[in-house]
């Protein structure tokens, strides 16, 4: 067996009712004074409700930040990080969606004032330290809340990533009551985004993919298979949000230490150029890379295929690899997910600018267990969008 890190959140709490556990996990690290990062949208549905009100009962002093949106710009990170600093924070409380919880892991290093975003794009450049950092998610899908990834759109459209241990935060918090409002697209978007996170740590090119990876990324795929359509169909069924969570969770701890690859690679100039959901792009691609990769993934993708279809056990890996893509095909438009690039508006003239824009994500395509050069990409965009 190769050598291989892994690196974890130190503490994760599962429960419904979690988020009320703030202000204790913030008292236990000597927190007085929390920078809490939100969106317009959690603020409004009063999802931070619970979290509130035990802080105030605590008597620690906070302020909300919630101008994050989707594929948030440098500039919504350094105003959460000069907010931080105004107010004298100790620690930050990041609750809601992948987005969020993002520039909350930035906020909680840059507040710091030891180091720039600048300087920190790409893999192990930020150094730390942070203020110490709690993470709610309330969609089940990036897993940000146990990765050392935060993403950024620079400039118009290209996404770059952070990528450093210290970005780790301190506490992930689980709370299925939190996701029961979640809209049917949202929940399949993000759920499939999940399992994207999962198919592509087992089958990562990684010299990092290891066995506790594999691991996780096969029981994520488990939980996220037998649940999505309950919790796409049936949100308020509380242990199939549960579920999703935890499965997100896992997928999130096994990509965080064998990186994602070619999926994310062609998904991020999607998110950049036309602002779909992060969750939605990945859906959108996937079968198609999946395919391409078939001559070199076959049987990682048959280890998988009855994680996710119980009843895919019998037959050469090759088979049962095709059948696992074909039918992650079927699954996302069985969760009423677009099926096309056509269907959501990507121009067909655009599409060798996505593939000239994808090539520029060499963090992730190295870990892509076929090489991938800009024509495979246009091919892929132009099956996408057919």
């Amino acid at each position: 067996m190769p050598g291989f890190v892994f690196n974890t959140t130190p503490s994760i709490v599962c429960a419904a009712g979690a988020a009320t556990r703030v202000a204790d996990l913030f008292a236990l690290r000597g927190v007085s004074r929390v920078l809490i990062v939100t969106d317009p949208g959690i603020l409004k549905a009063g999802l931070l409700a619970p979290a509130l009100e035990v802080l105030r009962a605590a008597g620690i002093a906070h302020r909300i930040f919630d101008k994050v949106e989707a594929d948030p710009p440098e500039e919504i990170v350094l105003a959460a990080a000069a907010e931080a600093v105004d107010m004298g924070a100790q620690g930050v409380l990041g609750l809601g969606g992948g987005s969020s919880l993002d520039v909350a892991k930035l906020a909680a290093l840059l507040a710091k004032g030891e180091e720039s975003l600048a300087d920190i794009y790409g893999v192990g450049l930020a150094r730390g330290p942070r203020l110490p950092l709690i993470l709610v998610p309330t969609t089940a899908g990036t897993g940000s809340e146990v990765t050392p990834i935060s993403i950024v759109t620079t400039g118009h459209n290209e996404k770059k990533g952070v990528v450093s241990a210290c970005l780790i935060p301190d506490v992930a918090l689980l709370d299925p009551d939190l996701t029961l409002g979640l809209p049917p697209a949202v929940t399949a978007a993000t759920g499939v985004d999940a399992m994207v996170h999962a198919i592509e740590a087992y089958a990562s090119a990684s010299p990092n993919n290891n066995p506790v990876s594999r691991a996780l990324a096969q029981e994520a795929l488990r939980l996220l298979g037998a649940n999505i359509r309950t919790a796409v169909h049936h949100g308020q069924d509380r242990e199939a949000r549960k579920a999703m969570l935890l499965g997100s969770l896992l997928a999130g701890q096994a990509f965080a230490n064998s990186p994602v690859a070619a999926v994310h690679a062609l998904a991020y100039p999607l998110g950049g150029h036309y602002h779909l959901p992060h969750g939605l792009t990945n859906a959108l691609v996937l079968p198609h890379v999946l395919r391409f990769n078939l001559p070199a993934a076959a049987e990682a993708y048959a280890a998988l295929a009855p994680c996710v279809f119980p009843d895919l056990k019998a037959g050469s890996p090759q088979t049962v690899a095709e059948l696992f893509v074909e039918r992650l095909a079927a699954l996302s438009l069985d969760l009423g997910l677009p099926r096309t690039l056509r269907e959501v508006n990507v121009p067909q003239h655009h599409l060798p600018q996505l593939a000239a824009d994808a090539m520029k994500q060499t963090r992730l395509l190295v870990n892509n267990p076929r090489p991938l050069k800009q024509a495979d990409a246009l091919a892929i965009y132009e099956a996408a969008w057919a």
